[in-house]
């Protein structure tokens, strides 16, 4: 059998159980899930040998520290995949909520109720946890889902797959429904790509590279994010201790990111107070800043920024920082050079807060917090598939919801159209 034969037979295996899992009651779904959690916990030696394979083959092609730690399931990991898994059972069913209802002149009674999108592709790199968050919000959600995850990862996601299948087969939920792509042939993805009759809606994870392909070659929709560009302004009515803080988390506490701070922008009056400060605990943390005109003539010794470096998601400890006239034209830094990602205002002032919460339209945007609240978990979603920075149909980190569309529902009396 070809490799387009082989995911041709996939596809239709999903589709199939995509119909099925459309219909499973809460409790039939919540139990899958449970059972779930049950299993990665009971299974630790098996998957963690199975791990290591994949840790082994990564040590031995020469991947860097920060991939194998990706690709690690140690006790934490694990745990922290049931832990997830639970949680999306303790979320309240999408599936069959009415969002809203009207009446017609007429009498009708319209309504919209959510559905499933059917058959969910993720195509994903490096971290095998995805493998069981994925699942998880996939059937939680009603979709059945194909999991493409890297070569370097192959033995973990099957792994982490034979665990979950098992769960699903002592509750009644079809083992189609959650399949991982067993090839781990590029040739696999573009057939992938070309399943517009059984997969609707492809959601890549992993690097713009990889985005970019998925994009370029895929014939079914795709929900995407290219980079993260996230900003931080800090305005003249801001609290110079919470500035502090925020700016500082949102570049260190994890700058490989996507939700890292990669500018920040300053506003005129207060950055000669507060660049001094922040470029201390900077650099103690080993960043290396590049600033504008004005924040090199505040700073010694510090790099002017490359007009590039406005738009680069740096994905370590590297900082744009750019000293800004007011409130305007920090909104249009954002709008030229954003990723539609996530920003940040830190100020005093709520007409100002309101006012970026208005006039910024990236995909989250925040008052008085750091930029690395931009995660499903955090922001009580249970966990997430993704983060969208496309407006259809999804925007932001995306969850249950995120992952339904919702259909027209009609009550008449018999009403017919003259």
């Amino acid at each position: 059998m070809s490799i387009t034969e082989e995911l041709t037979a996939l596809g239709r295996r999903a589709r199939a159980a995509g119909r099925i899992v459309a219909r499973l009651s809460t409790t039939v779904k919540n139990n899958a899930l449970l059972a779930m959690a049950d299993g990665i916990l009971s299974k630790t030696d098996f998957l963690q040998a199975e791990n290591e394979k994949d840790l082994a083959a990564g040590r031995e092609k020469g991947l860097s520290d920060a991939m194998i730690d990706r690709l690690r399931l140690s006790d934490k990991v694990l745990n922290s995949m049931a832990v997830s898994l639970r949680e999306v059972a303790a979320l309240a069913d999408p599936i069959g909520e009415v969002t809203g209802m009207w009446k017609r002149p007429n009498g009708l009674l319209v309504g919209k109720q959510r559905i499933p999108l059917g058959v969910v592709g993720i195509i994903y790199e490096s971290r095998p946890n995805v493998t069981s968050d994925a699942a998880a919000l996939c059937l939680k959600s009603g979709n059945a889902v194909v999991l493409r995850g890297g070569s370097e990862a192959i033995h973990s996601n099957l792994a982490v797959a034979s665990v979950l299948h098992e769960a699903c087969e002592r509750v009644g939920v079809p083992k189609a429904a959650i399949q991982v792509v067993e090839t781990t042939d590029r040739e696999a993805v573009l057939a992938m790509l070309r399943l517009e009759d059984y997969i609707d809606v492809i959601i890549p994870r992993g690097g713009e590279g990889l985005i970019r392909f998925v994009v370029e070659n895929s014939k079914i929709p795709v929900i995407k994010h290219y980079k993260g560009v996230c900003h931080v302004y800090v305005d003249e009515h801001a609290d110079m201790e919470m500035a502090l803080d925020i700016a500082f988390n949102a570049k260190v506490s994890r700058p490989g990111v996507c939700n890292a701070m990669e500018t920040l922008l300053v506003h005129k009056s207060v950055a000669g107070e507060f660049l001094p400060l922040l470029y201390k605990r900077l650099s103690a943390s080993g960043v290396e800043v590049r600033g504008c005109t004005e924040t090199c003539r505040i700073l010694d010794g510090v790099k002017e920024a490359a007009e590039e470096d406005w738009a680069t998601e740096f994905l370590g400890l590297v900082l744009a920082v750019k000293v800004v006239d007011d409130f305007s034209a920090a909104v249009t830094h954002i709008e030229e050079y954003g990723s539609l990602h996530t920003e940040s205002i830190v100020t005093k002032d709520y007409a100002t807060a309101q006012r970026f919460l208005r006039e910024v339209n990236s995909s989250t945007v925040m008052v008085n917090a750091s930029t690395r609240f931009s995660d499903g978990f955090e922001l009580g979603l249970g966990a997430e598939i993704g983060i969208s920075t496309t407006k259809i149909h999804a925007f932001g980190p995306m969850g249950l919801e995120e992952l339904t569309t919702r259909k027209f529902i009609v009550y008449g009396e018999g009403q017919i159209r003259e």
